[in-house]
């Protein structure tokens, strides 16, 4: 298959770029650029109802099928301008990400009929959020070894205890998926079920910020003390399946969204390098020029595994685009402070304030990319998936 734009996509396009100029004014215009990596805290109350603005106009959703749901219909190459035009204009980050792109598509492929019908709708609308329930102390990138146990109470429903934790965006969510082992003595992948769990349970469920290097409090653990769920996605005791066909999902369209994102910062980076002399620095600005190549690379590599190419795509695939824009991400964060020389260790807050450890968007930028390379699936689970999988190497 051949990825490519046509005519109709220039017209989504143009659909795509005055829907957000109209929309992006008012209330809204103070969330622009707002609630990226390491700025989670910002504009919280704009950003949800956000959500609902873009539900409102059915952009949630676009490769969820038919429409019956509430969303518009989109092919793949329409999801991708929709993907690049929001990004181009700095809108919101989004709160329903997790949702819309996780979640969804995971009932697509394994709910039940009754399933996407109560929970796809309010994706759509914008009025819930969602959060994963995957790692746990000592069972992070070995996420088989986790230990939050489910039981059946004598009315049906699913008892959840344990603790989660880098659940992002957990408390702001209303519900969480949950991966839980649903079968007492069971080991590694069997035994395990994935649940949903409502997060309003006053006593049975509490949530903790966990602070991070930025400041901010994106992630969280999560206790559940006896949580009720009463849905179970797939089959009881086949949650390992459906987990992994989720993080299949996770590096679909939005990953072209996040490139266009990764291009501005590119864009900031060299402004900055030009204003500061460091592009006169060979070393520098060969850096920088090996990051535009590899950034154009890792597009091209996107845009064929969307085309369906037959070398692009296998079950190695989104390990490949982990560890390609984890690595790259990474490099970027250091070089834009290289760039700044030794004032980037300096950050613009009033020291005398309460709250001193402020940071600007550089700054935050290098910090937050210390974790690209962990969260999501490590880069030594991505090797691993490769050698095992595509290379037929010996299974640990």
């Amino acid at each position: 298959m051949e990825f490519g734009f046509g005519a109709e996509d220039d017209a989504f396009r143009r659909e795509a770029r005055e829907w957000l100029e109209e929309h992006l004014v008012g209330r809204f215009a103070g969330a622009v650029g707002r609630g990226g990596p390491g700025s989670e805290h910002e504009g919280a109350s704009e950003r949800r109802a956000w959500e609902r603005e873009l539900g409102s106009g059915g952009w949630i959703g676009l490769g969820w099928g038919d429409g019956s749901y509430g969303n518009r219909v989109a092919g793949v190459t329409q999801q991708v301008v929709w993907a690049e035009e929001y990004a181009r204009v700095r809108a919101p980050g989004r709160y329903g990400h997790i949702g819309e792109n996780l979640l969804a598509p995971t009932l697509l492929a394994y709910g039940s009929a009754e399933q996407r019908q109560r929970f796809l709708p309010p994706i759509a609308r914008g009025e819930e959020l969602w959060c994963q329930g995957y790692s746990e102390p000592g069972a992070g990138s070995d996420l088989a070894s986790l230990r939050t146990a489910a039981e059946r109470d004598r009315d049906g429903r699913w008892r959840v205890t344990g603790q989660k934790v880098w659940t992002s965006l957990a408390h702001e969510a209303d519900w969480c998926f949950v991966l839980a082992r649903t079968e007492a003595g069971s080991v590694r992948h069997r035994g395990l079920s994935f649940l949903l769990v409502p997060m309003d349970q006053p006593g049975r469920i509490d949530v903790r910020p966990i602070r991070q290097l930025t400041g901010t409090s994106e992630f969280n653990e999560v206790f559940f003390d006896g949580a009720v769920a009463r849905d179970v996605v797939g089959e009881t005791g086949g949650g390992w399946r459906v987990a992994m066909g989720l993080l299949g999902f996770e590096r679909g369209v939005s990953t072209l969204a996040q490139q266009i994102g990764f291009e501005e910062e590119l864009r900031r980076v060299v402004r900055d390098a030009r204003d500061t002399g460091a592009l006169d620095d060979p070393v520098i600005a060969e850096r920088i020029v090996r990051l535009w190549a590899e950034l154009r690379t890792m597009r091209f590599n996107a845009l064929r595994t969307l085309g369906g190419a037959a070398d692009a795509v296998g079950p190695g695939a989104p390990s490949v685009a982990k560890l390609l824009w984890g690595g790259w991400h990474q490099r970027l964060g250091e070089v834009a402070l290289s760039v700044r020389g030794a004032g980037a260790a300096v950050g613009p807050g009033d020291w005398s304030a309460e709250d001193p450890y402020q940071l600007d968007e550089q700054q935050r930028l290098f910090l937050f990319s210390r974790a690209d390379t962990i969260y999501g699936g490590s880069d030594e689970i991505q090797r691993t998936i490769i050698a095992e999988r595509v290379l037929g190497l010996p299974r640990e």
